[in-house]
């Protein structure tokens, strides 16, 4: 007797799904109830104009679709995708939220649904979703959060990027357990040590995917860190910048120690690394602090003549933030600038036509420049040489 053909059906259905418009992503799987509510959900956001992304997620947190607990588990990934909803007035560099009360499609960024996957159709799925584009939207956009972030910030923060910063291909969350909270710093940082092996891995996997054109990583604070790390594991094991596959790496306050950056970057060569950096980083101040005043990357001012001269020397570009400003801590202006998300889709291959006005600077530069970029006429922001 043949063995049942059930398993082969469900990833064939899985395949239709995925190939389907994201509306009907979150009605594809789960029980009845949670179809209903997903499909529901779409179409309303669709209906008051909202734009719904999917966001592949791969998390080393205890916390599942329906249980939610900040917790390290035994430092293995398991993997998701959810639904969300971009509200059609969104300004570019918020996230808007309720101040109380459930989140509304049509004026905040809401999850609309998702499933749970097994690690195979996980990877079945993006590949498949990657299936039949071309040129950037082959693209794989890894992002990982840093410390002081739940599940929940880490999805509508990437939900945001890809909407403001115009890119068209797969966007992939890795998140790993911070405590969200100020004072966790330390158990923030073992917790992501304990989560770089899945992060490798998943690294790994993107990379081999059939149809996948670059994977580039974007990575805030702690996360810069782990990030670098399990780029550093896997050129260790024989897969350096993931095979050739590996796109930009863009750390976003990187909370990296210059010593250890330097290690990690030498075994890295020719990839393509940005940092953006700001002088006023509160929280990377208070890092430094925390580890024996020893400098953080993305602290790091390139108008103190020592410090780019560190900067020049490291072979990465380098854009100065320091002269912009987004509340007190100033820790995440990769996000909360326009401009500057403008120029992270910029250096994915995005649209460019409206780039708008940026510090950037190479940190050979004798001396970091305001660059002013016309939104209706000129290419996009580089460093300058």
């Amino acid at each position: 007797m043949n063995p049942p053909a059930r398993p082969r059906l469900h990833k064939a259905l899985a395949c239709v799904c995925v190939l389907a418009l994201p509306t009907f992503l979150g009605g594809c799987f789960g029980p009845p109830e949670a179809r209903m509510s997903a499909s529901a959900g779409s179409f309303a956001a669709q209906a008051a104009g909202a734009r719904v992304s999917p966001i592949f997620i791969a998390s080393t947190r205890r916390e599942t679709i329906n249980v939610q607990a900040e917790s390290s588990n035994d430092g293995g990934a398991h993997y998701s995708i959810s639904m969300v909803s971009v509200p059609r007035d969104h300004k570019p560099g918020e996230i808007e939220e309720p101040s109380f009360g459930k989140p509304s499609p049509e004026k905040h960024f809401a999850v609309l649904g998702g499933h749970e996957l097994d690690p195979e159709d996980f990877r079945l799925q993006v590949s498949t979703y990657l299936s039949g584009r071309i040129g950037s939207n082959r693209d794989i956009l890894l992002y990982v959060h840093g410390f002081n972030t739940s599940q929940n910030e880490a999805r509508f923060r990437l939900a945001q990027l890809v909407h403001d910063g115009g890119f068209g291909g797969v966007a992939v969350l890795f998140t790993w357990p911070s405590k969200s909270d100020l004072f966790s710093y330390v158990s923030d940082k073992e917790s992501a040590t304990a989560s770089r092996d899945a992060l490798q891995k998943l690294m790994r996997d993107l990379s081999q995917l059939e149809g996948v054109g670059r994977v580039h990583v974007l990575a805030h604070s702690m996360g810069s860190w782990l990030a670098m790390e399990a780029l550093r594991e896997n050129s260790i094991a024989g897969s350096r910048n993931l095979g050739n596959r590996l796109g930009d790496v863009m750390l976003a306050s990187p909370d990296i120690d210059l010593a250890v950056f330097k290690t990690q970057l030498a075994r890295m060569p020719g990839a393509n690394v940005s940092i953006f950096v700001s002088a006023n980083d509160r929280a990377l101040n208070l890092s430094s602090k925390i580890a024996g005043a020893r400098p953080r990357v993305g602290a790091m001012d390139p108008r103190n003549a020592k410090q780019r001269d560190e900067l020049g020397q490291l072979g990465v570009k380098v854009y100065d933030l320091s002269g912009k400003s987004s509340g007190f801590i100033g820790h995440s202006l990769y996000g909360d600038v326009p401009a500057v998300v403008r120029t992270i889709g910029a250096q994915l291959g995005m649209a460019r036509e409206d780039a708008g006005v940026t510090a950037v600077i190479d940190a050979r530069s004798r001396v970091p420049a305001e660059v002013d970029v016309p939104p209706a006429q000129t290419p996009p922001l580089v460093p300058m040489n």
